[in-house]
């Protein structure tokens, strides 16, 4: 019996073309119209599946979220036995990432909340749960680095996993206004080093005192 290959239904194509889409003319210039054309289908399918356009730009986050958190999860940078040399791992991971025109490595739910955190609270809502939860991966190898390494309490995991995006965040608004992935990836560098400093011995009794 020949094996039949299923293909991806109007919402999952109309959840990917956003994804690019979106990266590419911001939420606010995505018309649905432009989400079905490159989607390849129908306004009458755009509409069997999502009330509004917002409704898409939430369920686009959560997309976003899915996708992008199936390849962190199998990212090498898991593999390092040492918990600092698994978060340096994955700010490397994330400067092999700035490939491509701009709209293929910068974020869909940072391109979106800048632009709705005021006027559509449910994407607002929708992108922080989506920055968070990314955050929240790297507390557990941050936690552990801090207690090998006798950190002061003054700085918490959360805090530094939440920093760590709001870098990534701003050199992704940086490589947008510069044109390329250059200083994207100067910053990632420098937070890099900002981090090997950190979990230096003694430093922390100088950054904390």
């Amino acid at each position: 019996m020949a094996k039949t290959t299923e293909k991806p239904d109007a919402r999952f194509k109309l959840l990917d073309a956003a994804l690019s889409v979106i990266r590419a003319k911001g939420y606010s210039a995505t018309s649905v119209d432009e989400l079905c054309r490159a989607a390849g289908v129908t306004k009458g399918a755009f509409f069997h599946h999502f009330r509004t356009k917002d409704e898409l730009g939430v369920a686009a986050a959560e997309h976003w979220s899915d996708m992008t958190g199936a390849l962190f999860a199998a990212a090498p940078y898991h593999d390092h036995a040492d918990p600092l040399a698994r978060v340096l791992a994955y700010l490397d991971f994330r400067t092999v990432l700035l490939q491509g025109e701009l709209p293929e490595f910068t974020c869909l739910v940072g391109t979106m909340v800048q632009e709705a955190y005021e006027t559509t609270p449910v994407i607002r809502d929708a992108c922080e749960r989506s920055i968070i939860g990314h955050a929240a991966t790297l507390e557990a190898d941050i936690e552990q680095a801090m207690r090998a390494r006798n950190l002061p309490p003054g700085l918490t995991a959360k805090s530094l996993a939440l920093h760590t995006q709001a870098v990534i965040q701003g050199a992704f608004i940086l490589a947008k206004a510069t044109g390329g992935a250059e200083v994207a990836a100067d910053s990632i560098d420098h937070l890099r080093r900002y981090i090997e400093i950190l979990f230096s011995p003694g430093t922390g009794k100088v950054l904390f005192p």
